[in-house]
């Protein structure tokens, strides 16, 4: 079964650092290799999803600059329908890995911070690094509506489905279903407040964990949206999440 899905998003271009430790705040330490790569909450989880065997049709903003190829490489390459604005510049996102795998991520929003809002129908999916009158209207006739509340803030809406981490579900829990991630822990998905599912995740070596909550919203929105019993689709998306830490990069 091919589901069909809409993501409505945040696209950037990823500067990322390798470090072999993070900085302590008014440290400077140097890099052991640097890297342009395609990044942004809402294209990492239009392009998982499509990896995944989605019909995905992406709609955000870039800017008429250099920056916009090298953001959108993925999405082309994946087949990903675009629905693009061109406006201001394209969004960028400082980042720093250490060995570990952990991170430090600084957001521009460039053009995601003007993307217009408009209504969507059938399955549609947001995060929180577009302005929440872009969220409200996706939300408004769409079937199935999943939201990534991340960055996290408070927005009027419940929606079918949210998926937050255990610091973000303090700030916006609200959702029919609510699925909670703990990194290496794995996640828990709610209905109503019950717990439904629960699921680890599989051990992997970690070598960035930019983007790993990207891949596994996608894993849960694709897979609920294909109808699998919860606590299968709750493995699948940990997997999917544990899978894209193995590998630098968002996407």
């Amino acid at each position: 079964m091919t589901v069909e899905l809409t993501v409505v998003g945040s696209v950037n271009l990823d500067l990322v650092a390798r470090v072999e430790r993070l900085p302590r705040p008014g440290e400077t330490i140097s890099a052991q290799s640097f890297e342009r790569l395609p990044g942004g909450k809402g294209a990492n989880q239009a392009l998982a999803a499509a990896r995944l065997g989605a019909q995905v049709r992406f709609v955000g903003a870039v800017g008429d600059d250099p920056f916009a190829d090298d953001a959108l490489v993925n999405l082309r390459a994946a087949e990903v329908e675009l629905e693009l604005e061109h406006v201001g510049e394209t969004g960028l996102a400082l980042i720093a890995v250490d060995a570990a795998g952990e991170n430090e991520i600084v957001i521009v929003p460039g053009a995601n911070a003007l993307v217009t809002p408009r209504e969507h129908e059938g399955a549609v999916l947001c995060q929180l690094e577009v302005p929440d009158a872009v969220v409200l209207a996706a939300a408004r006739r769409a079937s199935f509506f999943a939201l990534n509340a991340a960055p996290v803030r408070v927005v009027d809406l419940e929606p079918d489905l949210v998926v937050v981490n255990e610091l973000e579900r303090e700030v916006f829990g609200r959702g029919k279903l609510v699925a909670v991630t703990m990194g290496a822990a794995g996640a828990v998905l709610y209905e109503h407040g019950r717990e439904i599912a629960r699921a680890s995740a599989p051990p992997v070596d970690v070598v960035d964990t930019t983007g790993a909550g990207d891949a596994f919203t996608a894993g849960l929105v694709v897979s609920l949206l294909e109808g699998r019993p919860p606590g299968k689709a709750l493995e699948r998306a940990c997997a999917a999440g544990a899978e894209a830490s193995t590998r630098l990069g968002a996407q």
